[in-house]
């Protein structure tokens, strides 16, 4: 089950697994979010509550530290092995997550890329210091123009990924149909994807950030950050604004990060996508139940 950020995905899986526990099946919770896996970010990553996790179990997250680097070829490994060691022992695993790499990394076998040489993020993230996003987008276009083009200019992050890989001789022409837009999954899959009105998605965004705000969000991002966050932790969003005490910035990076979560949502082949607009998670989770009992 993937969608957008706040768009009730928790919600409407808790509500699943009740409509499946009653037809005899035992449901796990699989996370796909690339930051719900760090402990001492849940309210920032709106990963599952206690009272959630209770409800239904939850597996990968909150199990690594705030200090840790983490990669998505790591996550694949550590997911195949939850969906397969749950369908070996009868129970039903429910993928659920907004990190579109994440989703296909746990249902798919992909050709993930290794985690950069330790030099290698350092002396690319100093160089990033020195002459800023714009500096080392040029020296990637000088060397693979053809990932360059796939990256802006001010996507620090990826600019500095791209060009470790290439210094590694692991940054390649893309195939020309990506393995992340195919069919194939491990499994047979039912693949729903949630979405919402805009607007409505929108206002339902910034009310989960001040939520997060009332619930503790920055005493959360400000003790990360004074044990040493891991640049893949940093990448929760939110975390750089409210370290800055800037609201209505991680408001609107979310809304524009929900956007870029919709595209993935529509490149999914195969994916039945379920409008969640003005629905409670159980109806929403009925109308899935019943796509699945079709086959």
């Amino acid at each position: 089950m993937f969608g957008p950020t706040a768009v009730g995905k928790t919600g409407v899986a808790i509500a699943l697994a009740q409509i499946l526990r009653a037809r005899g099946e035992d449901p796990v919770a699989v996370s796909a979010d690339a930051l719900q896996v760090y402990a001492g970010l849940e309210v920032l990553t709106g990963a599952a509550t206690a009272a959630e996790r209770a409800e239904l179990e939850h597996r990968l997250i909150s199990f690594l530290p705030v200090d840790a680097q983490f990669s998505a070829g790591q996550y694949a490994e550590l997911a195949h092995n939850e969906i397969d060691g749950l369908l070996a022992a009868g129970r039903r695993p429910i993928v659920v997550g907004g990190t579109g790499l994440y989703l296909r990394a746990a249902l798919a076998k992909l050709s993930l890329k290794p985690p950069p040489a330790a030099d290698a993020r350092a002396r690319w993230t100093a160089e990033l210091e020195r002459s800023g996003p714009e500096a080392l987008h040029a020296v990637l276009s000088a060397r693979a123009p053809w990932a360059a083009a796939e990256i802006a200019p001010t996507d620090s992050h990826r600019i500095v990924r791209a060009l470790e890989l290439h210094e590694a001789g692991e940054l390649e022409r893309p195939p020309e149909q990506s393995e992340l837009w195919t069919r194939a999954t491990r499994h047979p899959t039912l693949l729903v994807g949630l979405v919402a009105e805009r607007e409505r998605l929108y206002a339902q965004i910034d009310a989960r950030v001040d939520a997060m705000l009332a619930d503790g969000a920055e005493r959360e991002v400000r003790a990360a950050h004074a044990a040493g966050a891991s640049a893949t932790a940093r990448k929760a969003l939110g975390f750089d604004d409210l370290l800055a005490g800037d609201v209505e910035g991680m408001k609107r990076r979310t809304r524009n990060y929900a956007r870029r979560q919709l595209t993935w949502l529509r490149k999914l082949p195969d994916v039945i996508t379920v409008d969640v607009t003005d629905r409670p998670a159980d109806d929403v989770a009925s109308e899935i139940a019943a796509i699945w009992l079709r086959g």
